[in-house]
């Protein structure tokens, strides 16, 4: 079958079973697979067999369950592995995904049930929905589509790798890049866990930003003392931890931990100009998105530099003292704080984690001791637009949508992207379909049906491309 048929046959597949790809969406979005809560694991286990099913119903081959878990990691979750190699002379694509999901709480704000997806103004909702199932699934379906349209066959190599904790750092999938990295050898990575720029507008992210996550914990006394006795005497960890997160940021944003910015990269003119082009409306991201009264960050940038191309630092959450209904007159022997550092190209987490800790050392008031321990960890990375497999994807979206493709880069982080660069010295091809508004990690997360459908065509066309001139 000629390269043209093929995607017209396949294309035509997609949308006659568009209604079935969407009900098995619904029945793996109903599996609560929440990779931080240990009481969720069975749940994550049954949606990574669910997905390997799924792989090997249409027709992957090898496919298996890969055990992440160690005596030291005893929490890891598996991995789905999969691959189909009878292209001969063809390249091949390593498809990636993940299939644990983020916590849904705080319940009482969603409109229906996380885990019972629901359709509702042309948009699925459900945890998962974007972030990461719905993206993954347009993988699996781009793939039966395929094999349907192929008699069984498919225009490139394919292997296939998604795992159940990219939501809690993604140790499990790291460690066997490292050790195993042979088994997903691939010519490009293709991954779909970013979101478009705005509506009806293709685009295709060429970079994102690395972090640390971490904790900070002070210890005081040796235990919980009473206030009225042994306030004015006793270190209160606290009021410590609040002096040491107030002294790592100034009010303006601006990171106050020496030697932060020194390797900072600055995007390039043709860049900012391009960025300046785009349809952002920063009151209608203040008002809609953020909303807040106003936006904050350091001076003399755009929003879309300080959320791409600037280093940043968040603090998450406080666990620790005394937080009941009621009074306690508790000076706290203990404080904890979780803080984050999202990373730009050129910043190393390991060097970064230290800057962190000398400064932490150095900001701690008298009688307490400080500890800064490390979470989890991913570098930054900036994607090669010169290169066929980016434009195999610009090709293929804009057949779909009929406009031009955009280039932009994105804030968050996808740990095991920077593995593929880094490691596997892998090109990726970051092609997601979500939206602006998806919610993610938020209340009320969702996914646009067009735009699942229209992404299934798209990564169809781009398969097809790659396979032509491969």
């Amino acid at each position: 079958m000629r390269t043209g048929q093929e995607q017209t046959a396949a294309t035509a597949f997609a949308r006659e079973q568009g209604e079935r790809f969407v009900e098995e969406l619904k029945a793996l979005l109903r599996i609560p697979s929440v990779s931080t809560d240990p009481a969720r694991a069975a749940e994550v286990r049954r949606a990574a067999e669910f997905c390997a099913d799924e792989l090997r119903r249409i027709g992957m081959g090898h496919v298996r369950l890969w055990e992440t878990a160690t005596a030291e990691r005893p929490g890891g979750h598996p991995l789905v592995l999969a691959e189909w190699t009878g292209a001969a002379g063809k390249p091949t694509v390593l498809f990636y995904g993940h299939y644990d999901v983020q916590p849904a709480e705080p319940l009482e704000e969603w409109v229906s049930p996380p885990f019972e997806p629901e359709q509702r103004n042309g948009n699925l909702y459900a945890r998962g929905a974007v972030d990461d199932k719905g993206q993954m699934w347009m993988h699996v379906k781009a793939l039966e589509s395929l094999f349907a349209a192929g008699s069984g066959r498919l225009p490139v190599n394919v292997r296939v790798v998604l795992e159940g904790e990219e939501e809690v750092g993604g140790e499990g999938i790291a460690a066997f890049v490292r050790e195993h990295g042979d088994e997903l050898a691939a010519d490009v990575a293709l991954v779909s866990d970013t979101e478009m720029f705005a509506p009806e507008l293709p685009t295709l992210c060429v970079g994102l930003r690395g972090m640390i996550y971490t904790e900070i914990e002070v210890r005081g006394g040796r235990t919980d003392l009473h206030s009225g006795i042994y306030g004015g005497a006793a270190p209160n960890a606290f009021v410590a931890l609040a002096q040491i997160i107030a002294g790592l940021k100034d009010r303006d944003g601006r990171i106050l931990i020496p030697g932060i910015y020194d390797a900072v990269e600055a995007p390039t003119g043709a860049e900012l100009e391009a960025w300046k082009a785009l349809p952002f409306d920063e009151e209608l991201y203040r008002t809609t998105e953020v909303g807040s009264p106003e936006l904050t960050g350091e001076p003399g940038f755009s929003v879309l530099e300080r959320t791409w191309v600037r280093p940043t630092l968040d603090v998450h959450g406080m666990p620790g003292g005394f937080t009941g209904a009621g009074a306690k007159t508790v000076i706290p022997a203990k404080a904890t704080a979780k803080v984050s550092l999202r990373l730009v190209p050129r910043m190393s987490p390991a060097e970064t984690f230290a800057q962190l800790q000398d400064y932490v050392a150095k900001l701690a008031p008298k009688g307490v001791e400080v500890e800064v321990r490390m979470i989890h960890s991913g570098d930054p990375i900036v994607v090669d637009t010169e290169n066929p497999y980016v434009r195999a994807a610009t090709e293929a979206m804009h057949e779909v949508w009929g406009k031009g493709t955009v280039f932009v880069r994105g804030g968050g982080s996808i740990p095991i992207v920077g593995d593929f660069v880094r490691v596997l010295g892998m090109p990726t091809v970051l092609m997601g379909f979500g939206l602006p508004d998806d919610n993610l990690h938020a209340p009320n997360e969702k996914f646009s049906l067009a735009n699942f459908h229209r992404g299934i065509q798209s990564l169809i066309g781009f398969l097809v491309r790659v396979g032509a001139h491969g």
